[in-house]
């Protein structure tokens, strides 16, 4: 390996660490991390740009700006109050919100859906003068473990499709197959019995929750058509990393201007487009080019053949070590670079053993996901839920998380795993 390589190497796992220590600092440690690449003339600015995957940073600008306006109509607030009234005892309550946090992920961004769903979990446990944590906790490993479900879910999945050529369409079915959805669901469905179990202990009934009103349903139309638009590129035949992204900011750009004309109210000028989480979109610009320097130098084919070196031709031996190697680091570190580092290795590792690359990556792409789950720092919605609870005066403590989150990280990943190892093996 050459003395540039090394140092490219060095710059991506260093910037990879202080992230893990620094989360709140993610996007500009990573951005520094560029900026030593063009210093040390690692990555040159041309084919920085060409490392981008502009249809994937289409697919996340468009949705992330729905998903936003969906939140505010507060159609998913009314949702899950509707199922809290539908339950008799608080355990079931808590079990039946969790699921539903865990559904709107699929289509919301899981910090997002978190905030959605929290204000319930502490009205239900101040009523009934019982710890909001466990009940936080559930809601938020709830919603990671489904950002996966869908393209349009979590960055992590539009990755996957930018790297597997994947329509909307082929996360439900793909060469006559079942797709990563049905192996999430499942997954999702076995980690309910862990939360009931869990959560069996609270027998007390359910009291009434506040009713909450529906300020509009004009963004939960603009989300159907814009899943309707994504589905209808593979119907019509159209290249889906061509026209996801186009489609995706067309649907995010009628909801910013409905917001601006019709409901902005009091709200500023362009409020919306200053809540957007840019800092998520300029992180996936910096991941792109921090990893397209890695493909661009070889790095990513030697990481491949060291694994091939270590797995030898046992597909089964390769498929396990990356998924529980996923779960493991993700528990750690940020999953978005974690997933888009590991999929070119999932893809080269592939073809090495001679099959197809959806067997690995979607491996790589459920360990990721799930693996976040096991501690309070593993996934952005941990983070947003653990701070929710400290402002209401509730400390978590690592073993706290840690118990509800390992056996469900665990349940979970071992019922999608197998779903997944079934059907494209």
């Amino acid at each position: 390996m050459e003395t540039n390589d090394i140092l490219g190497l060095a710059i991506f796992i260093l910037s990879f660490l202080f992230i893990s220590f620094y989360h709140n600092r993610k996007t500009v440690i990573l951005w520094a991390g560029v900026l030593l690449l063009f210093v040390f003339r690692l990555i040159s600015f041309h084919s920085a740009v060409d490392a981008i995957n502009w249809n994937v940073i289409g697919i996340f600008l468009g949705t992330a700006i729905v998903a936003e306006v969906f939140i505010i109509s507060s159609v998913p607030a009314l949702i899950a109050n509707r199922l809290v009234s539908k339950t008799k005892t608080v355990g079931l309550a808590i079990l039946f919100v969790s699921a539903f946090s865990g559904f709107i992920s699929a289509f919301c961004e899981n910090v997002a859906t978190v905030m959605i769903v929290a204000p319930i979990a502490f009205e239900i446990s101040k009523k009934l003068k019982v710890s909001p944590v466990p009940f936080l906790i559930a809601i938020a490993i709830s919603s990671n473990l489904q950002g996966a479900a869908t393209l349009i879910g979590d960055p992590p999945s539009m990755i996957l499709a930018g790297f597997l050529n994947m329509n909307f369409n082929n996360f439900f079915f793909l060469n006559a197959k079942p797709g990563l959805f049905f192996a999430v669901e499942l997954g999702a469905i076995a980690s309910l019995f862990v939360l009931f179990l869990a959560f069996k202990k609270f027998t007390q009934r359910t009291r009434k929750v506040e009713a909450q009103k529906v300020k509009t349903w004009v963004p939960t139309i603009i989300l159907i058509l814009m899943t309707l638009g994504l589905i209808s590129i593979s119907i019509f035949g159209l290249d889906f990393n061509k026209f996801g992204g186009i489609v995706s900011v067309f649907f995010g750009f009628i909801a910013i201007t409905w917001y601006e004309i019709f409901h902005k109210g009091s709200d500023k000028r362009f409020g919306l487009l200053l809540r957007f989480d840019w800092e998520t979109l300029f992180f996936l610009f910096a991941i792109f080019i921090l990893v397209g320097m890695l493909s661009e130098r070889g790095i990513i084919e030697r990481i491949a053949h060291i694994v091939f070196a270590i797995t030898g031709t046992n597909k089964l031996f390769a498929f396990l070590i990356l998924v529980w190697t996923s779960v493991f680091l993700s528990a750690f570190i940020d999953n978005v670079p974690y997933v888009t580092a590991m999929l070119p290795v999932g893809i080269i590792l592939s073809k090495s053993l001679g099959i197809e690359p959806y067997l690995l990556c979607f491996g790589i792409v459920i360990g990721a996901s799930i693996g976040g789950n096991i501690t309070p720092f593993g996934a952005s919605a941990n983070v947003v839920a653990v701070g929710m609870l400290k402002k209401q005066g509730h400390k978590v403590t690592f073993f706290d998380f840690l118990k509800l989150g390992l056996p469900f990280t665990i349940i979970s990943t071992l019922v999608a795993t197998l779903f997944i190892w079934f059907f494209w093996r």
